[in-house]
């Protein structure tokens, strides 16, 4: 479990492909305090720690989570937002997000806000997949690429983050432009709420 603060960016050292899986090995500040089998998200990805050597660390994804994820679009060189799971014991500064990403979107639009920038994202226009609950609603929260946002302006298929100084220079919003795509996770209490809903028709 993950709250979408985004502790800092990892640099992408190494992409080994392995039949269907693809094994990432990364760099960042916090590598020696990692263990085999800690869970860490990825551009909000949970992965799973399988190896650590020379200050680096290695995570697998499989083929599921390549379909759904950017995580095959990274090259050597490249950053992610990282995040290691929740502590039990601390203040939610984000919202619940479970590392299980949903699909992916598109940058189409980027504007500045005095000081903020809003982006816009594009996802897949699908009725069926809004009857279980992935979809935005204003002033909700979403998960794009690892980091807890709250939603304005929404569409069937599109919405707007707006994304402050900060979060613009310590996550790899920096690296976002127009095309650039990026993973999504919707809000798990809108997925239940969708699927209560449809329990009771």
């Amino acid at each position: 479990m993950f709250s979408g603060i985004v502790e800092e960016m990892a640099e992408v050292v190494a992409i080994e492909h392995y039949k269907e899986n693809i094994d990432f090995t990364f760099k960042c500040s916090f590598t020696n305090e990692l263990k085999i089998d800690q869970s860490v998200a990825h551009n909000g990805v949970c992965l799973t720690v399988v190896r650590l050597e020379d200050e680096t660390y290695t995570v697998t994804a499989m083929k599921e989570t390549l379909e759904r994820s950017n995580l095959g679009l990274l090259s050597v060189g490249e950053r992610v937002n990282i995040e290691r799971s929740m502590l039990m014991n601390g203040r939610l500064d984000g919202h619940i997000v479970q590392g299980h990403v949903d699909e992916t979107a598109k940058c189409v639009a980027m504007e500045n806000a005095n000081g903020s920038t809003y982006f816009t994202f594009e996802y897949k226009n699908d009725i069926e997949m809004a009857r279980r609950g992935y979809f935005t609603v204003d002033k909700g929260s979403v998960t794009v690429n690892g980091v807890s946002l709250t939603v304005c302006e929404p569409s069937d298929n599109t919405f707007k983050v707006a994304i402050i100084p900060y979060t613009l220079e310590n996550t790899n919003f920096a690296d976002i432009k127009i095309g650039s795509i990026v993973n999504l996770e919707f809000d798990i209490l809108g997925k239940y709420i969708a699927r209560l809903n449809n329990f009771n028709k």
